[in-house]
């Protein structure tokens, strides 16, 4: 089942925009961006890129191939911890990465 339309109509809403909005930052009509959330059709992939573009996140995030919505280039600068990686230990990890950044004479 596709999961563009899902993922388009949950960006536009968290975007605060209407339908009519998003036509007008794709140059495209309302009645195309109706028809891609409800899985009439599916967007042309200039469109696809677009929207990617537009709301920051990853074509496949919007295809559903992912379920990480961050670009390829944003996801290269972080780092991905294990699951069940406890949550309590969360300052100390960043307390780490400030010293590291120290020691490299980097600032964040």
């Amino acid at each position: 089942m596709p999961v563009i339309g899902e993922r388009l109509l949950g960006l536009r809403r968290d975007a605060d925009l209407t339908q009519d909005d998003l036509a007008a930052i794709l140059c495209i009509n309302k009645h195309s961006i109706s028809s891609y959330e409800r899985n009439k059709s599916e967007p042309p992939d200039a469109i696809k890129i677009a929207i990617a573009r537009y709301f920051n996140v990853s074509v496949d995030y919007l295809l559903g191939l992912t379920d990480v919505p961050a670009p390829i280039d944003q996801r290269a600068k972080s780092i991905r911890l294990p699951a069940a990686f406890p949550r309590e230990l969360l300052p100390e990890l960043d307390s780490y990465v400030d010293y590291l950044m120290y020691k490299a004479k980097i600032s964040r």
